[in-house]
């Protein structure tokens, strides 16, 4: 009869342990699942399964602030530095102490070819800017020239043209041309038209 009653004590005892047991594993097993996510892809796709939008929105906003990498289809993890528009390859979903050194130290150097590029393409625009005035105070120039070509410069008054066969007075005569001849035929043919067209007599006066 002790025995009988011992066992049905122990029964109990070993009904409640075992649930112990079942209710450690379930709990173990969704603990599993609850795992913090060890990249940005799995951190997403938890916060896809956030019941409202407002919590997937911020789900998101807070992957995004614990993983800067993001994984790449052939194994690995690339972060992408707006700073730089330009991706680095990381073993890890962040950058390591040593990587984040030789990110920072490309942006030093990106900044410098910056400011080079920057000086190169202002050195340019000055030089273009010197050539295109230079060439506008040339075409002024030449604009200036044309205009004081067009002003007519004053002509002296024109004397009276002689008439044909005259000689200037003063001028040398030269024998045998008719500058020289045509004053002498002239008081010749006026002799011989008074011999041939005598002057009329006056009428008698009358007693």
């Amino acid at each position: 009869m002790s025995t009988v009653f011992a066992s049905r004590r122990a029964a109990p005892l070993l009904v409640a342990a075992a649930g112990v047991f079942l209710l450690t594993s379930l709990h173990a097993h969704a603990q599993w699942w609850k795992r913090a996510p060890v990249d940005f892809e799995e951190c997403a796709d938890a916060a896809e399964k956030s019941p409202t939008k407002a919590e997937k929105t911020s789900a998101l906003a807070d992957c995004n602030a614990k993983f800067a990498g993001r994984r790449k289809a052939g194994g690995g993890y690339t972060y992408y530095d707006f700073l730089q528009d330009r991706t680095f390859d990381i073993a890890g979903p962040n950058p390591t102490p040593e990587e984040q050194k030789k990110i920072d130290e490309s942006y030093t150097a990106y900044l410098a070819n910056q400011r080079r590029s920057n000086e190169a393409a202002q050195a340019t625009a000055r030089q273009q800017r010197e050539q295109q005035e230079q060439q506008v105070r040339q075409l002024q120039q030449v604009a200036l020239r044309t205009e004081v070509e067009r002003v007519p410069v004053p002509v002296g008054r024109p004397k009276v043209q002689q008439a044909a066969g005259a000689r200037p007075k003063g001028a040398p005569c030269t024998k045998g041309s008719f500058s020289c001849e045509w004053p002498r035929l002239s008081e010749s043919l006026s002799d011989l038209k008074k011999l041939f067209s005598p002057t009329p007599s006056k009428p008698a006066k009358k007693g």
